[in-house]
């Protein structure tokens, strides 16, 4: 070992990394530095979810038996306060900080907190002990009041920092904690507002959740949409838990189930409870919201696949009892499918994927809510068969559909091949099914080589059109029927087009629009958008059309290489990753074409490492879109349609926020 340090002479010795080069983030800098890792960005649902941690807290002190009474207010000023009638944050001084109060650590210092242990909290929805000191870090003001042994303490921060001591302001009758804070415009931006509208419906989950507690909301009149069903005063109380809240989800709804299948139950060995409550309505569309100790879980999890469990082996095994043979062919997607679905649990240690908890993860709790679920849900088929047997032939009906459709999609890839008589245009894939496959459209023969050598063969297609397509809403329909790259389009999507469009024919999962990352490619993936949006909105709709977001930049320093999607992101990338003397090589793609197969795949068709931006419409069943589904028909119209003049006074209108254009 000595010898090798010995001859390290040889190497040449790097002079652009050294100790001085080393940074090291103090306290709450990190979160200000990379929110991104803390709350998921910088954008409105991040800025929500700051009153999520903030009212998280809150709640498990309800749970925990401690409070039964929690107040918000949403400010016109952007300002938000939270408050409880809990046991109050502790103001002592902190052991391990002499001179430091244990609220300024809390506040200050990441990772603490009482939950760690089950001591404070035997179930809380904040585990990390970053929540409260996030907030705190990301608010240009920040004021904290404890009500605790019937004294009133006051300490006020700012992005993170005290601004002033811990102060006793003298005696109060009560007890509790206040939070109020305003985000940082410098993170969030200057324009950043709370949505009342959303940040009402998740202050109203909150107290279907535990029916112990009272939630008191308050919202300044400015801040509310004059469309919207929020109020500016209200309670909430409802001590049947969920099975008010979907009641009132799906009032006055035809139901396949008279009664509400919903119950509590405790896990054994003190493990946590579950709470349930599940409907089928006839014509309305199907919901599944799940929670853990209070928190949203949006991607599901663990809790929510014991529960699907559990009714698809219930229902599964009832039509075996009847004697209902076709009750085999039954899977649990038909039984979830169309259902109203609400799932709690409160359980130890959850662990959760992100600090955002998007999704439970606890593989045992699967099997805990399985097995309580199940007895209950067995009992109440029994108890009304007549029931019972209707749900059992309406998911054997779906059941069917669902494998018509199957066998219908297989026999289309069967005869792909000839029916769209493209074998020098596509590259189609090999899976028989379109489950799990996509299309990438992209542009002229020199990018889908590069594509074709990048993708992976079993469920990756690829179709290169010539040049830019033609504007279908300012062409006549003889035009459009003979222009040969949209013929080429629909026959490989093989859906048909206009009036002739069947959703179910489509032959790929998703479908990708792959252009270079400059205005020409930008033109071209408008003019693409623009043809599905006029001849195949079902495809937007039903979520089937994504863009690929390839680079346009190759940064390399020494070993180290990353890729920018345009001059912003350079730029960015330049200040934040690269630093030293070492000399830093850009390069710039000129197309995609110009890209080696093995980079394309690296940065844009890898889909464990690519990013897709997923192209959405406004939907047409919430009022609130109106106005967004309209203008969206307005502005195609406008810089796609026959009228020259529309463009040109489109262009007069928005050329003062055109800037650094790629030209």
């Amino acid at each position: 070992m000595s010898d090798l340090f010995e001859d390290s002479t040889s190497i040449k010795e790097s002079k652009g990394y050294s100790a001085s080069d080393i940074e090291v983030l103090e306290g709450l800098e990190p979160v200000r530095h990379r929110p991104g890792m803390y709350i998921g960005g910088t954008d409105e649902q991040a800025l929500n979810h700051l009153i999520a941690e903030i009212l998280d807290n809150s709640m498990d002190e309800a749970v925990a038996g401690h409070a039964n009474k929690i107040e918000i207010e949403l400010y016109a000023d952007g300002c938000v306060s939270i408050a409880d009638n809990g046991r109050g944050i502790p103001v002592g001084e902190h052991p391990k900080y002499p001179g430091k109060s244990a609220l300024e650590v809390i506040l200050t210092t990441l990772h603490s907190g009482g939950k760690f242990t089950s001591k404070a909290y035997e179930t809380s929805g904040g585990l990390h002990g970053v929540g409260i000191s996030v907030v705190n870090a990301l608010s240009d003001k920040l004021v904290v009041e404890v009500y605790r042994g019937k004294k009133l303490y006051k300490q006020e921060f700012s992005k993170g920092i005290p601004t002033t001591k811990l102060e006793n302001l003298g005696n109060i009758n009560k007890r509790g904690t206040k939070i109020l804070f305003h985000p940082d415009p410098e993170i969030f931006g200057e324009k950043a507002r709370f949505k009342a509208e959303k940040i009402y419906k998740m202050v109203r989950s909150k107290a279907f959740l535990y029916s112990g507690v009272q939630i008191i909301w308050k919202c300044a009149s400015e801040i509310i949409k004059p469309e919207s069903q929020v109020k500016e005063e209200d309670i909430f109380h409802f001590p049947n838990g969920l099975e008010d809240f979907l009641t009132q989800a799906i009032e006055g709804q035809e139901l396949h189930n008279k009664t509400i299948f919903s119950g509590k139950k405790d896990f054994p060995d003190n493990k946590g409870k579950v709470e349930w409550s599940v409907v089928w309505p006839v014509y309305a569309d199907g919901f599944c919201h799940s929670y853990c100790n209070t928190v949203p879980t949006p991607q599901g999890g663990t809790h929510e696949n014991g529960l699907k469990l559990a009714l698809y082996k219930g229902l599964k095994n009832f039509g075996e009892l009847i004697g209902n043979k076709k009750a085999n062919m039954i899977a649990s997607d038909d039984v979830i499918s169309g259902a109203c679905v609400l799932i709690s649990v409160f359980i130890k240690d959850p662990l959760f994927q992100g600090q955002t908890k998007d999704k439970l993860s606890n593989t045992y709790v699967t099997k805990l809510v399985e097995s309580s679920i199940r007895d209950h849900f067995d009992h109440w088929l029994s108890k009304d068969t007549a029931t019972a047997t209707k749900l059992i032939d309406l998911f054997v009906e779906k059941a069917e559909d669902r494998l018509r459709r199957k066998q219908k999609r297989d026999a289309n890839r069967k005869t792909a091949t000839k029916k769209t008589r493209l074998p020098g245009k596509l590259a189609d894939c090999s899976n028989s099914s379109a489950e799990g496959t996509e299309i990438y459209i992209v542009e002229g023969d020199s990018a889908g080589g590069s594509a074709k050598q990048a993708r992976d063969r079993k469920t990756q297609a690829i179709l290169p059109l010539k040049g830019k397509i033609l504007n279908v809403v300012s062409a006549t329909a003889e035009k459009m029927h003979a222009n040969q790259e949209i013929n080429d389009l629909t026959q490989a999507l093989g859906c048909g087009i206009g009036s002739h469009f069947d959703i179910d024919k489509l032959r790929y999962e998703k479908i990708i629009i792959m252009t270079d990352a400059d205005v020409d490619g930008a033109h071209i993936a408008s003019l693409i958008m623009t043809f599905f949006y006029s001849q195949m909105p079902e495809i937007i709709k039903q979520g089937h059309l994504f863009l690929a977001m390839p680079p346009l930049y190759r940064i390399a320093q020494k070993a180290k290489v990353l890729y920018a999607r345009d001059d912003k992101h350079k730029d960015e990338l330049l200040k934040t990753e690269f630093k030293g003397k070492a000399k830093v090589e850009i390069s710039r793609f000129k197309g995609l074409g110009e890209m080696p197969p093995k980079q394309l795949k690296e940065t844009t068709m890898d889909i464990t490492k690519r990013t897709l931006m997923k192209v959405v419409l406004p939907t047409e069943n919430d009022p609130e879109n109106l106005d967004n589904i309209n203008e969206t028909s307005d502005l195609v119209e406008r810089l796609m349609g026959k009228k020259p003049e529309a463009r040109f006074k489109f262009i007069q209108e928005n050329a003062h926020f055109a800037v650094e254009l790629d030209v």
